[in-house]
């Protein structure tokens, strides 16, 4: 797995060491890294052994890949992008073992399509909660839980 500072240059992006994350525009001090820092580390809130949160973690980790693409590969964003459209357009009820049959099927597309990229929304402009937004709202897994179900809803149109 590629580190993700070798991943920005890659894609043409010097990244930026201090102020808000300049792609989600967290209200971090040290940027991007920080931001990344706190979606490792900062969501311990929620126990994530106990399958009934899987959910979440998924909603996390597809959320933070798509408003931060340019510090992913281009085939590991196809794979978050395809997880929420399965999840919110088809109801699918998202477990680890699908991840492996998207990966084939993502693997087996891509063979085809070796020029095709996603078009990151805007800087800054890429959903309305940020890591540190859940950090500050969030001083329990409850708190957490809510967080995200509000911005979901939102999100959907719910």
């Amino acid at each position: 797995m590629q580190d993700y500072i070798d991943l920005a240059e890659k894609n043409g992006v010097i990244l930026l060491n201090n102020g808000k994350c300049q792609f989600c525009g967290a209200n971090t001090k040290r940027g991007i890294h920080e931001c990344l820092e706190i979606f490792n580390l900062g969501f311990q809130n929620i126990d994530f052994s106990n399958i009934e949160n899987h959910s979440y973690r998924f909603l996390i980790v597809d959320a933070h890949t798509l408003q931060h693409p340019e510090i992913h590969g281009r085939w590991n964003n196809h794979f978050h992008l395809s997880r929420l459209h399965l999840v919110f357009n088809y109801n699918v009820k998202w477990t680890y073992d699908l991840s492996p049959k998207l990966s084939d099927y993502l693997n087996t597309y891509k063979v085809h399509k070796q020029d095709e990229y996603l078009n990151p929304p805007k800087i800054l402009e890429r959903g309305n909660i940020t890591t540190t937004d859940i950090v500050e709202n969030s001083a329990n897994e409850t708190e957490c839980k809510r967080v995200f179900k509000s911005e979901i809803m939102k999100s959907n149109n719910c």
